[in-house]
């Protein structure tokens, strides 16, 4: 397996979506993934990119993706890996690992 580098992007925002009443904000999401995905995976091949769907201003944000979620297609916080959408809303773990075991992400290694 290559030791390319995998990126994984968080689109969210400082409100809560309408159906993400009781769940983590975006950026409580952007964190608690990096620090489990830290504890089960070698993290030096994975970058973390958050991208604040308010902002104007960010060149790599996907015009098509923030469209999808304004118009209530895609719900956010949004988890891309590699560009493909792994969960929306209300974020499982499971669908991220998923995503990473498949890019043949490495496990880190047991302490």
């Amino acid at each position: 397996m290559s030791g390319k580098t995998i990126h994984i992007t968080i689109y969210g925002a400082d409100v809560k979506c309408a159906s993400c009443v009781n769940a983590p904000s975006s950026k409580e999401t952007y964190e608690w993934l990096q620090a489990a995905i830290a504890r089960k995976y070698e993290g030096d091949r994975i970058r973390y990119q958050y991208i604040d769907i308010e902002t104007e201003d960010h060149p790599d944000a996907d015009p098509d993706i923030i469209q999808q979620i304004a118009e209530d297609e895609l719900f956010y916080p949004l988890v891309l890996v590699e560009g493909e959408v792994v969960a929306e809303g209300n974020v499982r773990l499971k669908s991220v690992y998923k995503a990473l075991d498949e890019e043949g992400v490495p496990l880190a290694e047991e302490a």
